[in-house]
């Protein structure tokens, strides 16, 4: 089959791959790199291969709305990645890890193994929902990691309030092999002829849906593959439209960049950055990553989350953090949106809409009831929607 010439311009509002050139992401990327473009970042600690790093204990202590600015800034004007180090503190991380090493072994000791969307099954250790795993098998686990407060100040500054949190652990064993270079979720996960039926509008808007994290679980040298990044190419039109294009390939080989990380950092990205998971050359290192997804309330989530059991499961630990863990840990695993409900038996009282999950549950702990009462609140929230 003939691949298309790769050009930038949308043709009567709709992007074709046909229209694409790797000239034009050449050109955009050398502007950007130059200088031409993007925000200040005063708030980072430094700037590493283009990319802004954070300092999280610089971040909780600077205004929240000016940082929240500014990391929205980068992430769509800027380089379109930031990295934070000391992003959930390393005792936290570690207590997940366990819980997820006891998790792999089990998968593997039952044989379900799982796929991956862009490396070959089977080659790294998968865990899907492993945010609903983690609450479920070690709460206090959950509430310890989720507390982190870094985690809801990336999110709310790229997706404001009411975000759906999902995690999915990816562990990558020596002479793990690279991924292939792609953007994430929505329009990332479709085939160029499906994702070209949308309008250019939804291309520009697809991103603003999603915020794409990965927190280090183990220390991550360059010879261990840390993500490959190419950075601003979040701002290519066409960039949904040429994944697999060798040419394509040839520049994000020339021109991507990978960080280092440190157990307990993370680094954050638009979805529309052109991003891959990097070859594992060591012998010994087994790099892990949880891999967050997290989503716009007034998008649709990449998987399904039993949050109503979460909820049950947390409520014993909430009931001992202090308030402002609780609110943190609350909106990684609630359903923070009131929408979509069954407005005949979930009438807005009071105000413009129904009470969210995450509303029930703050009040739950706030008000101190017992187990049995949120349990039957749960219930009637349930069948009320």
């Amino acid at each position: 089959m003939t691949r298309p010439v790769l050009t930038a311009e949308p043709t009567n509002g709709w992007l074709r791959a046909a229209d694409a050139r790797v000239a034009d992401l050449d050109a955009l990327l050398d502007s950007a790199v130059g200088g031409a473009s993007g925000p200040d970042t005063p708030i980072a600690a430094r700037v590493e291969c283009g990319i802004p790093v954070y300092e999280a204990v610089t971040l909780a202590a600077a205004d929240r709305a000016e940082v929240q600015a500014e990391l929205a800034a980068v992430l769509a004007d800027g380089a379109g990645v930031l990295a934070i180090t000391g992003a959930v503190p390393v005792p936290a991380v570690d207590r997940a890890t366990a819980v997820f090493e006891q998790l792999i072994a089990e998968q593997r000791r039952t044989g379900a193994g799982a796929g991956d969307h862009f490396a070959r099954p089977g080659a790294n250790d998968r865990i899907w929902n492993a945010l609903e795993k983690l609450a479920l098998a070690d709460p206090a686990a959950f509430a310890g990691y989720y507390a982190a407060d870094t985690l809801a100040l990336v999110s709310e500054a790229w997706l404001g309030p009411g975000y759906q949190m999902t995690s999915q652990v990816n562990v990558v064993n020596p002479g793990g092999a690279p991924q292939d270079p792609h953007r994430d979720y929505h329009l990332g996960f479709m085939t160029v002829e499906q994702a070209q039926r949308y309008p250019a509008h939804v291309h520009r808007l697809s991103p603003a849906l999603t915020l794409q994290g990965a927190v280090a679980h183990s220390d991550m040298p360059i010879d261990s593959g840390p993500t490959m990044l190419l950075p601003h190419s979040q701002k290519y039109p066409h960039g949904y439209l040429v994944a697999g294009h060798p040419e394509f390939d040839a520049l994000f080989a020339r021109r991507h960049v990978q960080l280092p990380l440190r157990t307990g950092d993370a680094v954050f990205f638009n979805p529309a950055l052109i991003h891959a998971a990097g070859r594992n050359r060591t012998t010994d290192v087994r790099r892990a990553a949880n891999l967050l997804q997290v989503s716009s309330a007034f998008g649709r989530a990449m998987e399904a989350v039993d949050r109503d059991r979460m909820c049950r499961a947390l409520f014993p630990e909430l009931l001992r953090r202090a308030p402002a863990e609780v609110r943190t840990v609350v909106a990684s695993a609630a359903e923070g949106y009131a929408f979509p409900t069954n407005l005949d038996l979930d009438p807005p009282v009071g105000g413009l809409a129904p009470p969210s999950q995450a509303d029930l549950l703050l009040r739950a702990v706030d008000e101190r009831w017992t187990p049995e009462r949120l349990d039957a609140r749960l219930d009637e929230h349930r069948r009320r929607r």
